[in-house]
């Protein structure tokens, strides 16, 4: 490449760096200040970048991928994205195993990125044949030459996160930051960010976001997986059914739940209040931070960071339809009301 040209090789080298952007309508009666880390600026609109490229250049390193090689994972949508994004640039077959709870719009994308895709049932226990996590392991156990990612239960995916994330908001916030507010569902994020952050000052506070349906938070403060807590919910890539070995629950403080209508509509409040065009994961991520402000959780001197890890446009189908949240029963008739914004002139 022509040495006075400035442009990147290739799309990879655009992973990382991602921005911290102060909040300002949503939290201005909040106590303290608050920041975004808008991992939508990453090139495939997700934190999961992060892991695809650090576990696929891992295993090239390791001599366990060469080109022409297939690469396998169980995906709610965004780190099949990646993958797939991140398999056009190396040369590799990519397929993979998606929850049927998953955006039309995220599976679509996901074809269009030249992945094949296996669409799940979602609410199936995660040992049953036909859940995404067996359909992945079968699929990787009858094709040579293929490598199975398994997030859930690779300690690269923490590792990724302890590399990059960790230390940017250690840096833009040149170490004020006294929370840490991020979602969990492999845990990557939340666990290698917050190892990185506790080294740096034990005193950091790492709150983790759970969904109603999901098992981490009485995993987290009881240390037993209570299946009675399992039940069908909408948020995608929140919470699990499982407990990850991907998650360092000792790293994390304390978990705070949300509940799918909350977050829908917080979400859509990040658009209309700060410009941010946030995913329905984000918009959980905010919700936790509300409800945290409601208890007492920070003071004037907070400097909170909220890891924003997805972008709406992969949600159009969801919670940015209003017909889609009307049949949620997330509308009444009167926001229904509000919503419509498009007149069509005659």
């Amino acid at each position: 490449m022509d040495p006075k040209i400035q442009a990147h090789a290739n799309i990879l080298e655009l992973i990382g760096n991602t921005p911290l952007v102060k909040l300002n309508s949503l939290t201005s009666s909040f106590d303290g200040e608050y920041y975004a880390k808008l991992e939508s600026f990453n090139p495939g609109h997700s934190s999961k970048d992060r892991i695809a490229h650090h576990i696929i250049e891992q295993a090239e390193k390791q001599g366990i991928l060469t080109p022409g090689d297939t690469i396998i994972e169980t995906t709610s949508g965004n780190t099949g994205f990646s993958l797939a994004m991140v398999s056009i640039i190396k040369g590799y077959e990519c397929i993979l195993a998606v929850s049927s709870k998953s955006s039309m719009d995220k599976i679509d994308m996901l074809r269009t990125m030249g992945a094949k895709v296996y669409v799940c049932p979602a609410h199936v226990s995660a040992d049953d044949p036909r859940s995404y996590y067996q359909v992945a392991k079968r699929l990787h156990q009858e094709m040579e030459g293929s490598i199975y990612i398994n997030q859930y239960f690779n300690q690269l995916n923490l590792d990724a996160h302890y590399c990059t994330t960790g230390p940017e908001i250690w840096k833009q916030t040149g170490g004020q930051i006294t929370h840490l507010i991020a979602c969990s569902g492999t845990g990557g994020t939340i666990s290698g960010t917050a190892r990185f952050l506790k080294e740096q000052n034990p005193d950091i506070r790492i709150i983790g976001v759970d969904a109603y349906g999901s098992v981490l938070k009485k995993y987290h403060e009881t240390g037993e997986l209570d299946t009675d807590e399992i039940y069908p919910y909408r948020i995608e890539g929140l919470g699990k059914n499982l407990i990850p070995d991907a998650t360092d629950f000792d790293s994390i403080d304390t978990f705070i739940k949300v509940t799918d209508e909350a977050s829908a509509h917080m979400a859509r409040e990040i658009c209309q209040s700060e410009g941010i065009f946030a995913g329905y994961t984000s918009g959980a991520a905010m919700q936790a931070v509300k409800q945290l402000q409601e208890t007492g959780e920070f003071t004037a001197s907070s400097r909170v960071v909220v890891i924003f890890p997805d972008h709406g446009s992969r949600y159009m189908s969801k919670i940015y339809s209003d017909q889609w949240m009307e049949d949620q029963g997330f509308f009444d008739s009167q926001r229904v009301a509000e919503a419509q914004r498009v007149e069509f002139v005659k």
